[in-house]
């Protein structure tokens, strides 16, 4: 049979067909051609099984992925994990407060989307937090989604506890596969409970003492809507990007990329090249500063860790 993984949790895959979940194993000399990925099977993967003698299914095969999402296993490790696979689009969640997502994690996971040609978007939530229109969170909010924007993401204003722009983004993610993504706390499952309220997902809550939020996703799971699916994920502290050169990586900044055939050199890196189109950009307010700041942060760890 096909079916699609919905769920991983250690060696243990729920895998749906046709409205019916089955419990599935990897058949056990199954390995990834050359890979370097602890988990072989990630949710929204394709997957073939047949059913054993005891009722468990084994995955004999995993179809080729028209894309994914990569990380770092952990900071120094050159392992990567797949956090989810076959994506229609990214959801990158964020907050300004309770906690604070920083521009950084943002952009990191916005040119990992790029580079796996996924398209994506970011969603503020809890902005019932910042009060009336004139308030200094808003005050702060503006700039930020405006750099966003100006590059070309949607953005998306929504409150998962008033339900403020979460019809917006229902028909944004309709008839999709959708990865939501971003820290501990900023209400992603939340945030689903307000897309579907039958979904009835465990919403934690953001300590007061450290403004961070406590895991309330343990696994990847992949839940059918309608039309479409959506994956919720843990949170995510930080975001180890793998496999990028230093070269390449402009080119998954779409304000950039637009701009790299104007820099006098071919290799350009535009960190210190002299006429280099990005950094006259920048120095123009053609290009976010903080986004070019980022960009120089993620050139810097590339080179440490290549």
């Amino acid at each position: 049979m096909n079916g699609l993984v919905t769920r991983t949790t250690g060696s243990w895959y729920k895998v749906l067909v046709e409205g019916r979940v089955y419990d599935c194993r990897l058949r056990g000399n199954y390995r990834l051609r050359g890979s370097r990925q602890t988990n072989p099977i990630a949710v929204g993967d394709n997957v073939s099984f047949s059913i054993g003698d005891d009722g468990t299914g084994i995955i004999a095969d995993v179809a080729d992925r028209r894309n994914c999402i990569v990380r770092r296993s952990t900071k120094l490790s050159k392992q990567t994990h797949v956090i989810a696979a076959n994506i229609d689009l990214l959801c990158v969640v964020a907050t300004l407060g309770f906690p604070r997502t920083s521009t950084g994690f943002i952009d990191r996971l916005l040119v990992t989307a790029e580079a796996y040609h996924i398209p994506a978007c970011v969603v503020f939530n809890k902005v019932d937090l910042y009060g009336d229109e004139g308030s200094e969170l808003w005050q702060l909010h503006r700039p930020l989604a405006d750099i966003y924007r100006q590059v070309g993401y949607p953005v998306f204003e929504v409150s998962a506890l008033e339900g403020t722009g979460v019809d917006r983004l229902r028909d944004a993610i309709s008839h999709k596969t959708v990865l939501f993504s971003g820290h501990s706390g900023v209400g992603k499952s939340a945030l689903l409970n307000a897309i579907d309220p039958s979904l009835q997902l465990r919403v934690g809550e953001v300590s007061q003492w450290s403004l961070k939020g406590t895991h309330t996703t343990t696994f990847a799971e992949l839940f059918p809507l309608a039309d479409g699916y959506f994956i919720d994920t843990p949170g995510i502290k930080e975001f180890g990007m793998v496999d990028f050169t230093a070269q390449e990586l402009s080119h998954f900044f779409p304000e950039m990329r637009s701009r790299l055939h104007d820099c006098h050199f071919a290799n350009c890196t535009h960190r210190h090249e002299p006429q280099c189109a990005v950094k006259r950009a920048v120095e123009d307010g053609l290009v976010s500063e903080e986004r070019y700041q980022n960009y120089l942060t993620m050139l810097n760890d590339i080179n440490t860790n290549s």
